[in-house]
C-alpha cells in the first residue's frame, strides 16, 4: 500500500495533542516539522503495520529518506512523555468521559536471539513450550468506561540481573538436594528493577496524577497482582477504592481459629448457579460462593468469590478490598478485566509494535511503544468511529478500521494523480517513483551467473574405483 500525505483525520489529532500539551507545558509544545512528521509517521504505521523507516520510505514512495526519518525520531526534541498524556486527554475530553475502571496486564513480546541492540531484553518463560525464549515484557494500563476502552500507560519491566543468577542458581542447587540453609539468600530488592507490582502501582500513581476528575469505580489485575501490597496500595490511591484480583487455591485463610487453604473451605460451601452477563453482552450461567474471611497474608478480611463457569472443572478464586459490595457485581467487573487481552491482541496484529519494530536503545524502544499507542488513540478520531460512537453504536474494530484508512489513502493518491493538471506527466512521474522504491531483489535460489560445481563422474577414477571394490572385505553373515 502507499500513501502521499498524511491522513486528514490524523492531522486534526496530532495538532488537538499539540494544543493540549500547550495548554498544560507551553515550554514542551511540538514545532511544525514535528508534528507533520508525527502525523505522517502515524499514517505510515496504520499503512505498513510496522515501525520500520525503510517500509515508511517506501510506503511514500521517497517523500521522506530512512535517514531523515530516523534522524526525526532519534535527535528531534518531541515531548515524548507528555505526547501519551496529552492524548488520554484529548479522547477523553472529546468523548465526555468522566468515569471509568482500571484494568493491568502484562505481556511478553518474543525478539530474535541476535537482537542484542535491543532494550529491555531478558529470558522469558515460553508457556506453549515450557522452555525458555528472548524477548520483552511490558506492563499496560487500560481505562475502560461505558463508550470505549483506551491504554492510558505502559512501561517496560526487566528482573534485576543478581535476581536471575539467584535464581538459576538456586534452582540448580535445588536439583542436587541441598538444604535451604546451605544455598546462597535471595539479594535485596534493586530499587533501579523494579517488579511488576511496584510499576503496576506507579502506572495508577500517575494516572491519577495528570487525570485527577477521572472517577475510577474500581481497579482489576490478575493473580500476579493479587498481593497484599499491591491491593491496599492501589485501594489507597483511590480512597478506599474497590480492587479486584486473585488469589491462589492454597491460599491460606482463617475460618473462626482454624486455617486453612481457600480451595478446602469452598469445598465445603459449593457454589450457587447465578446468571451472569460476560462483559455485558451474552449471558451464561457460573457456579458462584462468596464469604468474607480473613486472608492470613493479607493480614485483613477479604471478600472471596469462588466462580466456575461450565466449561472448567476447577474454581477460580477472586479476592476484593472493599466488602461493601456484591457478590455479582464483583463477578460482573472481573469480567471487563479481559478487554486488556482484547486491546493486547488488537496492538500486537494492527498497531505496529511487535516483530518488526527494532529500534535499538532504551529510548528506541519507549518511544516506538508510544508511537504504536499514539496510532490506538488516532483511531478514535477517525470520522466514522466518531460516528459511531457519538449515536452510541457499537465501535468498529482496529483491524477493520486500518484496512479502511489503507484503502483512503490509495484512493487520495489516485484523486491527486487524477485531478492534476497534467495527469499524464503527473502519473510518469509516479511511475518512476514506483520502480525506483519498489526495486527488483536479485533471488539466491536461482544458480545464474553462479558457479554451480562439476557434477559428472571422472573418467580416470573409475580404474580406482573398480580395485577399491575389488578389495572390499566380505562381511560374514
Amino acid at each position: 500500500m502507499v500513501f502521499g500525505k498524511p491522513a486528514p483525520f490524523v492531522r486534526a489529532f496530532v495538532e488537538a495533542v499539540d494544543a493540549a500539551i500547550r495548554a498544560h507545558q507551553p515550554n514542551h509544545a511540538m514545532s511544525v516539522t514535528q508534528r507533520t512528521w508525527l502525523a505522517f509517521c502515524i499514517t505510515a504505521v496504520l499503512v505498513t503495520n510496522s515501525i520500520c523507516w525503510a517500509r515508511f520510505e517506501r510506503a511514500s514512495l521517497g517523500t521522506y529518506a530512512i535517514a531523515a526519518l530516523s534522524w526525526m525520531f532519534r535527535h528531534s526534541k518531541i515531548p515524548w512523555e507528555q505526547l501519551l498524556v496529552a492524548s488520554v486527554r484529548v479522547i477523553l475530553r472529546h468523548y465526555g468521559i468522566t468515569s471509568g475502571s482500571l484494568v493491568i496486564d502484562d505481556t511478553d513480546n518474543p525478539r530474535s536471539k541476535s537482537a542484542k541492540a535491543l532494550a529491555y531484553l531478558y529470558k522469558l518463560r515460553d508457556k506453549e513450550s515450557g522452555g525458555y525464549l528472548w524477548g520483552q515484557s511490558l506492563v499496560f494500563l487500560l481505562l475502560v468506561t461505558p463508550k470505549i476502552s483506551i491504554p492510558v500507560g505502559v512501561v517496560f519491566y526487566q528482573p534485576a540481573p543478581e535476581l536471575s543468577a539467584w535464581y538459576k542458581t538456586d534452582k540448580a542447587l535445588k536439583k542436587q538436594r541441598v538444604p535451604p540453609k546451605q544455598r546462597p539468600r535471595k539479594p535485596a530488592p534493586n530499587p533501579q528493577y523494579p517488579t511488576k507490582e511496584q510499576l503496576a502501582l506507579h502506572l495508577l500513581e500517575t494516572f491519577k496524577t495528570h487525570h485527577p476528575d477521572i472517577r475510577i469505580h474500581c481497579v482489576m489485575a490478575d493473580a500476579l497482582y493479587g498481593t497484599a501490597t499491591f491491593v491496599d496500595g492501589a485501594s489507597a490511591l483511590f480512597r478506599g477504592g474497590q480492587v479486584i484480583s486473585q488469589i491462589r487455591s492454597n491460599q491460606n485463610i482463617r475460618v473462626g481459629k482454624r486455617a486453612q487453604h481457600v480451595a478446602d473451605y469452598f469445598a465445603t460451601h459449593p457454589g450457587t448457579p447465578y446468571p451472569i452477563r460476560i462483559r455485558g453482552g451474552d449471558e451464561i450461567v457460573a457456579l458462584v460462593g462468596s464469604a468474607r474471611l480473613y486472608v492470613c497474608a493479607h493480614k485483613t478480611k477479604r471478600f472471596i468469590v469462588a466462580i466456575k463457569y461450565a466449561e472448567e472443572e476447577t474454581y477460580r478464586y477472586l479476592i476484593a478490598s472493599d466488602l461493601s459490595w456484591r457478590t455479582l457485581d464483583i463477578v460482573q467487573g472481573h469480567t471487563l478485566r479481559w478487554l486488556v487481552e482484547v486491546f493486547i491482541q488488537d496492538w500486537k496484529s494492527y498497531e505496529g509494535w511487535s516483530p518488526l519494530t527494532k529500534q535499538p536503545g532504551n529510548e528506541g524502544a519507549r518511544h516506538s511503544v508510544i508511537l504504536s499507542l499514539l496510532v490506538d488513540h488516532s483511531l478514535f478520531m477517525h470520522p466514522d468511529q466518531q460516528r459511531q460512537l457519538k449515536n452510541n453504536l457499537p465501535a468498529y474494530t482496529v483491524g477493520s478500521l486500518r484496512a479502511h484508512v489503507q484503502v483512503e489513502c490509495l484512493v487520495d493518491v489516485i484523486d491527486d494523480l487524477v485531478s492534476s493538471d497534467e495527469p499524464q506527466e503527473k502519473l510518469k512521474r509516479f511511475t518512476t517513483a514506483v520502480h525506483e522504491v519498489f526495486a527488483f531483489g536479485r533471488s539466491k535460489k536461482h544458480m545464474i551467473q553462479r558457479q554451480l560445481g562439476r557434477l559428472e563422474p571422472t573418467p580416470s577414477l573409475k580404474y580406482r574405483t573398480r580395485e577399491v571394490m575389488r578389495n572390499m572385505p566380505v562381511m560374514s553373515t
